[in-house]
């Protein structure tokens, strides 16, 4: 929780960034990433352009880096792919640090690890300056259709609610000797996620019947 306040991702403060409104974070979040993605892979005086800008946005926003870096291990199994392409792409081959590896890989990993750092540090940067509710707040400026909103809005909500019966159902399968980090005992783990599956679905229906009976009529009050 950013200095106890608001949602894991969320940093509290007060800066200039913080303080702009939700829907113009969002867009330019947006342009940033269309301008990433569209970048070719060659230009990498580019790249460091498009990170120093990213970089003096984090530095008025205040959010420390030591904030933002545990965060973005959620980027390892992209990271494990690029560097895996300079040894399974075709093409001539080139060697780096005495190991031969494929040139068009090997410049295609970097590509994609550079894109790749740089959206996820920038959607991290977003979450760590706007409150979850004021993202959902920009969407429905931005005209994002009331039904997505309002999904997005539960799966925010509930989120939290589903991951603590999570951790609570994993304590006692390990209180009754049950590991499930081990291979021997995923059976019982994945009919652990089926039972938890099965109680979101249930309690779904049950906060869906709650709203009906309150008068919900398809979308949240403002």
């Amino acid at each position: 929780m950013g200095a106890g306040h608001g949602h894991r991702l969320h940093f509290h403060g007060h800066s200039p960034i913080h303080r702009a409104a939700p829907h113009l974070k969002l867009l330019a979040l947006l342009g940033l990433m269309l301008v990433v993605v569209a970048t070719p892979g060659a230009w990498w005086p580019a790249f460091v352009v498009e990170v120093l800008v990213l970089v003096a946005v984090i530095g008025v926003s205040r959010v420390p880096v030591g904030y933002l870096a545990p965060r973005m291990v959620i980027e390892l199994p992209f990271a494990a792919f690029a560097l895996l392409l300079p040894f399974v792409a075709d093409g001539p081959r080139i060697a780096v640090l005495g190991v031969e590896v494929s040139e068009p890989g090997l410049h295609a990993g970097l590509t994609l690890l550079a894109k790749g750092s740089i959206g996820v540090l920038a959607s991290l940067t977003l979450a760590a300056t706007t409150e979850p509710q004021d993202v959902l707040r920009g969407l429905d400026r931005l005209g994002m259709p009331d039904l997505i909103v309002s999904i997005m809005g539960f799966m925010i909500r509930y989120v939290d609610v589903v991951t603590g019966e999570l951790s609570r159902m994993l304590v006692a399968m390990r209180s009754r000797g049950c590991d499930p980090r081990s291979p021997r005992h995923w059976p019982a783990l994945a009919r652990a996620m089926g039972a938890l599956f099965i109680r979101s679905y249930e309690r779904g229906e049950r906060v869906h019947l709650a709203m009906l009976s309150r008068g919900y009529d398809g979308s949240l009050p403002r």
